[in-house]
């Protein structure tokens, strides 16, 4: 579990493992790194250097000191004052990407979720595959509490992992709650120590990036998203097809034999699928 020094930029730290997981660290802790165009350049570069990794397998994203992403940064908010209109250019702000598109990269995404998670950082967390959070951080949407409305998708995927009900609580209330509460609305997998909360969330992530097909798991992440918005029919007929793709690829014969000779498998990169 050794990571590699550190590169990326300033703003952004982007570190790997000997056994394919790539880290990839908001590192703006002055601001409990906080959204704003200096950290959304940094993590839509890490996000594409790790996809076109073939050593790459897995990805988990973190931050550093105390939070993981205290929302949109209030500073860059403040320098557009009263220039705020219909026209204002969002992306100045947040970035050219919907944080969605932590769901269409091929490769896992696990949320280490070390302190503060708040509104477009909350959305960034819930659009990863797994979460891990530290015992107390913070958690709101905070939104009706600024002015806003739910952004980016987060009606979509609230709803999802937490239910009608509770969704309807946090996106109106824009309270705070915990990550112990995080853990029983289904947000995050688990509450661990924060001393402990990287080498878990490693430990987890090397786990994919050893035992699990690269090609098994984007196609899973493809049916995840994609499937939630279709009929089960045309879904089971989809998948049907999905499995004969499968079928045929080095993966399955490498799956197989790996269990009856009970070792690890060498499951071969990712490929264009």
């Amino acid at each position: 579990m050794t990571l590699a020094d550190g590169v990326g930029t300033e703003a952004v730290r982007y570190e790997t493992t000997d056994s394919g997981v790539a880290v990839i660290t908001l590192n703006r802790p002055d601001r409990l790194n906080s959204w704003g165009a200096d950290i959304s350049a940094g993590v839509y570069a890490s996000f594409d250097r790790a996809e076109a990794d073939p050593a790459v397998r897995a990805i988990v994203l973190t931050g550093s000191g105390r939070g993981f992403c205290a929302g949109a940064h209030m500073g860059a908010m403040a320098t557009l004052g009263d220039s705020i209109s219909s026209d204002t250019d969002v992306s100045k702000i947040v970035g050219e990407r919907h944080p969605y598109f932590l769901t269409r990269l091929r490769k896992p995404v696990i949320a280490a979720i070390n302190g503060a998670c708040v509104g477009i950082g909350l959305t960034h967390a819930l659009m990863c595959d797994v979460r891990f959070a530290a015992a107390g951080a913070k958690f709101a949407t905070a939104f009706p509490r600024r002015g806003l409305i739910g952004e980016y998708g987060i009606t979509w995927i609230l709803p999802r992992l937490a239910g009608w009900g509770a969704s309807a609580d946090l996106l109106l209330s824009g309270r705070t709650f915990y990550a112990e509460e995080a853990a029983q609305l289904g947000l995050v997998k688990e509450v661990v120590a924060p001393e402990d909360l990287i080498t878990r969330a490693l430990e987890y992530a090397e786990d994919l990036a050893r035992n699990c097909s690269p090609a098994s798991m984007a196609v899973i992440k493809r049916q995840l998203y994609g499937d939630a918005h279709d009929d089960v029919l045309d879904v089971s007929a989809r998948a049907e097809t999905l499995m004969h793709e499968s079928m045929v690829r080095p993966d399955l014969i490498e799956g197989i034999t790996a269990f009856f000779e009970k070792r690890p498998p060498n499951f071969p990169p990712l490929e264009q699928l």
